[in-house]
């Protein structure tokens, strides 16, 4: 399964990068946490380069699958707002409904048998020019850390309700990596310290504008 392939003019890296450790038609799913050009702009071409994959996308958003250019409607499977189970060789996939955080129709994807949660935009970090680092490992760094994370969180997290519903799915897994699509990956002990950290948003999106 591909989590997020990212947008239109990163998606030939992404079938190089691919294609190193697997075969393209030995891909069989692609999971998109939303809609945003920079996850999902590239899906007319991803369907081309791994054709036997089926795409899993909020339900919310597969009517506007056509106007990305893609006419393969039937390798399209809309995701319920509850979440669903994505079975995938001998592990079963948890979507973890996360709406409005920041898209309205938002999936995160728990894989159970490595621990890992695929969070989308939650997590995400912007580096200041010159810097760039693949993990965030221990408390100390994450101190650091949420320094690029914090604005980002509060204009585009919707609602301190919405954060608190996913927050209480998430620590129930108790996932032993949490994997955003923007900025690092978070390990051992900075995993439970960046769900605190996220408690600890008093006022996001909405709570701040009005």
């Amino acid at each position: 399964m591909l989590v997020d392939p990212r947008g239109y003019y990163v998606v030939e890296r992404v079938y190089e990068s691919v294609s190193e450790f697997v075969k393209p038609r030995n891909v069989e799913a692609v999971f998109y946490s939303h809609q945003d050009p920079d996850v999902a702009g590239s899906l007319n071409i991803i369907l081309d380069f791994f054709p036997n994959a089926k795409v899993y996308i909020s339900s919310l958003w597969t009517r506007f699958i056509p106007h990305l250019g893609v006419t393969a409607g039937l390798r399209v499977e809309g995701i319920p707002d509850e979440g669903a189970a994505i079975e995938l060789g001998a592990a079963s996939l948890q979507v973890v409904p996360a709406h409005f955080l920041h898209s309205p129709g938002n999936h995160t994807l728990y894989d159970p048998v490595v621990g890992v949660l695929f969070s989308g935009d939650i997590g995400a970090a912007v580096f200041p020019e010159g810097e760039w680092y693949l993990f965030v490992e221990d408390l100390e760094h994450l101190e650091k850390h949420k320094a690029y994370m914090e604005a980002f969180h509060k204009r585009y997290l919707a609602h301190k309700k919405a954060l608190e519903a996913w927050l209480s799915r998430v620590e129930r897994l108790e996932p032993k990596v949490i994997a955003p699509q923007h900025g690092a990956i978070f390990t051992g002990d900075a995993v439970g310290g960046f769900l605190k950290w996220l408690h600890t948003l008093e006022k996001v999106g909405v709570d701040l504008l009005y």
